[in-house]
């Protein structure tokens, strides 16, 4: 095998969202990603001050309360007869498990003569009524002020498009950071969003804009990183490793929580498709002619949502097909503005008693739609996007070198009963350690988060460690989502 740079992953997660480092898929072994199974409806947004066009939803786990902010407004297609004009309110919600969510009493705005509502934000100057994608979290920076504990971006499109900062002590009570915007120049019109990166010590921003690739007007994604918050230089274009030419609508990019070093993203693919008899038999034709009335693009438009990721948040692997379809459902789904996935991912119990964790996400459905959009919840295994995968045919993959810390090799793997895995530690050249070869290395069968690779010699790779090396899994019928020595 050629010789090629030594990757020291130390004692990290590495999942196979992205082939950075792996080597060699040989046989019938390739990477699949993996669609999360659709659970139940969260959270319509039934209240007055809520309705149709509730979205941008963002979700994040604060030590036992986990948080919801999502987008509040209502539209009339009856009455409207030009771009959306609807008020925009921001609402707060709570929950205890990351699955039921209540919205609390929180008093603070006035709606229609009563401050009982769970309105966080609705302006506090002209400039900002009504903002547009207000994203907030938790900021982790060292340096953070108490003041400041939560932040925030939202964006506001009438006159000069431009980004604002928002302060909070306790994610409830918010402020402006300063009367001007921390960012102009871009179309922002969608949900921004804004996080403190911990390897990097840095605060990185991910925004919308057009004119992706040189094609005019088409929507897509930028990022660029701040030391202070404040001050940003130019946005730059994501860059992607093989994928088409696609209109990018959301982006819900972060580090992936259990492995930091890794950005992961879920945008919403708008796809806006020529009228046609194909466009007359997708559901809900008559909603969608009304739409149509408004704007052309509002009764042609579709949307989905898409799964991306990436090692330095630029260049991202994304992949082409849909993480989430708008799916059966007769009516609720096959509309501009649905399958727009959340911002932010949480780890909750099963539904199965003794089942591991898995992951939720949040998704919308029924938007521009009387009475209220739905905030759907979808789940999926812990690490489980993406596997190196083979049927039982066989397949294997191989690693880059890598050196690592640690005494066990641990996966997260799946396979069925008549299939297996083995896994051999080899030099850089691809020859067999002693004690380590596949041969010694008994088959692994079963569907764990947690599994110790264990050979005749035992489960201790101590002896190998720092050492630059490769890995060779053997796969048969079987799933390999994760990896990571301790």
């Amino acid at each position: 095998m050629a010789d090629h740079k030594v990757t020291n992953i130390g004692s990290r997660l590495e999942l196979f969202v992205e082939d950075t480092l792996i080597h060699e898929l040989k046989g019938k072994a390739s990477l699949r990603m993996h669609q999360p199974v659709i659970q139940q409806d969260s959270l319509p947004t039934n209240m007055p001050w809520e309705g149709s066009m509730g979205g941008y939803i963002t979700t994040f786990q604060d030590n036992d309360i986990y948080r919801m902010y999502y987008q509040a407004g209502d539209i009339d297609l009856e009455a409207k007869t030009g771009e959306w004009d609807c008020p925009i309110y921001i609402g707060y919600a709570e929950s205890k498990d990351g699955i039921n969510w209540t919205r609390p009493n929180l008093g603070l705005f006035d709606f229609k003569g009563s401050k009982e509502n769970n309105i966080i934000w609705v302006g506090e100057t002209e400039t900002l009524k009504g903002v547009h994608g207000f994203v907030p979290f938790k900021d982790t920076n060292p340096d953070c002020e108490p003041e400041a504990l939560y932040k925030a971006i939202g964006s506001v499109m009438s006159g000069t498009p431009a980004l604002y900062g928002m302060k909070s002590a306790d994610g409830i009570h918010w402020s402006l950071m300063q009367d001007d915007p921390i960012l102009q120049g871009q179309a922002y019109d969608s949900q921004n969003l804004i996080f403190w990166d911990t390897l990097r010590s840095e605060y990185r921003i991910y925004l919308r804009d057009f004119s992706h690739g040189g094609f005019e007007g088409c929507r897509g994604i930028k990022t660029a990183a701040s030391k202070d918050f404040m001050s940003w230089p130019e946005p730059q274009w994501l860059e992607y490793v093989d994928s088409p030419q696609e209109q990018l609508y959301t982006n819900q990019v972060q580090p992936y929580y259990r492995a930091r070093h890794i950005f992961i993203g879920f945008p919403s693919r708008y796809v806006e498709r020529e009228w046609s008899p194909t466009v007359d038999a997708l559901p809900e034709l008559e909603h969608r002619l009304k739409r149509r009335k408004v704007a052309e693009r509002y009764g042609m438009a579709v949307s989905d949502g898409l799964f991306m990721s990436s090692r330095d948040g630029i260049t991202f692997k994304r992949w082409d097909e849909a993480f989430i379809r708008p799916g059966l459902r007769i009516e609720g789904s096959w509309t501009y503005g649905d399958c727009y996935q959340g911002c932010g991912i949480l780890e909750t119990a099963s539904a199965f008693p003794g089942a591991p964790n898995e992951l939720s996400v949040y998704s919308i459905e029924n938007y521009w739609r009387k009475p209220s959009a739905i905030f759907r919840r979808y789940t999926i295994r812990i690490d489980g996007f993406v596997s190196a995968h083979a049927p039982l045919g066989g397949g294997e993959l191989i690693t880059q070198p890598i050196t690592f810390e640690g005494n066990e090799l641990h996966l997260n793997m799946s396979t069925s009963a008549g299939g297996g895995i083995r896994v051999e530690i080899m030099d850089v050249h691809g020859n067999p350690i002693k004690d380590f070869d596949m041969k010694d290395c008994y088959e692994i069968v079963g569907d764990t988060l947690d599994y110790t690779v264990r050979w005749k010699s035992g489960i201790d790779v101590s002896a190998v460690a720092g050492k630059p090396i490769r890995l060779k899994f053997a796969l048969s019928d079987a799933d390999l989502y994760s990896y990571k020595f301790e």
